[in-house]
């Protein structure tokens, strides 16, 4: 509101960057990424119409009209969605957002989300390819924290949701109530939906929808959690395992109240975790599909009695603790990996002794830094142009937090030459420069200058 307020100004859509969508017209330029990035919004949308088999489903919501579009951002870029992106809609012509929700950032194991220092968990790689189940995924991103406070993503945090809340709570009781109807009937039982029952399913779906409305996903699955707990005092207050042997029929009352529980369970649980919904919509004997499509309007139609019950298998199952360390091991090792990929050090630390004759192989030189700026969206990197007397090279080091650019510009140093280029945060880097640490300050690292030498000039 207060670019707003200050009045609107020109914006500036591209940069001088080496990597990114080529500007038309000049191909040393790249368009700024909150310029493209946000189309692919609308490219997604018109991919998922063509899955579905509707090539032309998208034009509903991007298109003027009744379609409504809800942005779910992070609080990092507002600005982009509230101020660029529905400028660049309006000025083309198409439907501008309904709501625009800026949720708090995502941290991982307590610190800033970043690929450059290896605070990262890749879905692909360290997640679905450990044969992790996406479902628990999707429900802990949910149900984690509220809308608006920052999500700290850690492997005991996960391990914790799926143990107690989604296999104590949620699986236990759809498995205990599947499982022993199944024994005991085969088929799901005569019966009518207790009042008491029906009014605890209707308060849900209530408070479910305004929770959607209200952009708080957290209370949608804390509430549906909350009714798979009234599913399990249900079941335990009326202990059907005794009533089988003093009234059946009562058995089979309870048994279909709580398989009406469980049906309610699975369509309200099916926009956070389809998976588990397909195999609860299969347990009770439907098309596992066809849950997907299957509404709110749905969920207090009577079951049909005598429709027969497949064997039931646990629809979630512990993260046990050899599994998890498996993928803490991998965030572990990637974070010690940048951390040393940042300091230009082997992500293996250990010190080794030398011959004079290897030591005669390093090429050091005088290096006078000419340009020196820092490194975009990194916090240590800076980007050092350094004339070493026959060539001028690109060098990266991570001393950004300790000087600012205008502090090492000009001087002279000693650089490494012969390294092999590496690069750090998408540039290559052909060097390092040296520094030595302070005995006294512990951390801080004074590079090492020798003022008054031509570039080029060779230590020896």
């Amino acid at each position: 509101m207060g670019w707003v307020k200050e009045g609107l100004k020109d914006w500036c859509i591209t940069r001088d960057l080496d990597w990114g969508i080529k500007f038309p017209g000049d191909e040393d330029l790249t368009l700024y990424v909150w310029v493209d990035a946000p189309i692919h919004y609308m490219s997604s949308t018109e991919q998922w119409a063509k899955k579905t088999g509707n090539p032309n489903a998208w034009e509903k919501f991007w298109k003027p009209g009744d379609g409504i579009i809800v942005h779910y951002i992070g609080q990092d870029i507002v600005y982009h969605h509230c101020i660029f992106w529905p400028s660049m809609l309006k000025g083309s012509g198409y439907n501008l957002p309904y709501a625009i929700v800026a949720s708090g950032m995502v941290k991982v194991e307590g610190h800033n989300f970043s690929r450059s220092r290896g605070y990262v968990v890749w879905i692909e790689d360290d997640y679905l390819a450990k044969g992790m189940d996406p479902d628990y995924l999707r429900y802990y991103m949910v149900s984690a924290t509220s809308q608006t406070k920052d999500l700290d993503f850690s492997w005991e945090t996960l391990k914790d949701k799926v143990n107690n809340e989604l296999v104590a709570t949620l699986g236990n009781f759809i498995y205990r109530a599947l499982h022993f109807t199944r024994k005991k009937f085969g088929v799901i039982p005569d019966g009518v939906l207790d009042a008491k029952l029906k009014d605890e399913i209707q308060k849900t779906v209530s408070t479910v929808i305004d929770a959607v409305n209200e952009y708080e996903l957290k209370k949608v699955s804390d509430t549906i959690l909350h009714l798979a707990t009234i599913g399990n005092e249900y079941f335990q207050e009326n202990r059907p395992w005794e009533l089988i042997h003093t009234d059946k029929e009562q058995c089979g009352r309870v048994l279909f109240n709580a398989l009406s529980l469980v049906k309610a369970l699975a369509i309200l649980i099916e926009p956070i975790m389809p998976s588990v919904a397909e195999k609860v919509w299969g347990q009770i004997g439907y098309s596992s599909s066809e849950i997907h499509s299957t509404t709110f309007d749905e969920i207090l139609c009577p079951l049909e009695s005598g429709r027969e019950l497949p064997s039931p298998v646990p629809i979630i199952t512990k993260l046990e603790d050899d599994v998890l360390e498996s993928l803490k091991d991998v965030l572990t090792t990637r974070i010690k990996a940048a951390e040393a990929s940042e300091r230009g050090e082997s992500s293996e630390e250990k010190t080794v002794a030398v011959s004079f004759e290897e030591f005669k192989k390093l090429d050091l030189r005088a290096g006078k830094i000419i340009e020196c700026e820092k490194v975009p969206r990194t916090k240590k990197l800076l980007k050092l142009t350094v004339d070493i007397g026959d060539e001028v090279r690109t060098i990266v080091t991570g001393l950004a937090d300790q000087y600012e650019p205008e502090d090492l510009k000009g001087i002279t140093a000693l650089f490494l030459v012969n390294l092999e280029p590496k690069k750090f945060a998408g540039i290559e880097s052909k060097g390092m420069i040296l520094a030595v640490e302070k005995a006294d300050e512990p951390g801080r690292w004074i590079p090492v200058k020798v003022d008054g030498v031509p570039p080029g000039s060779k230590a020896a």
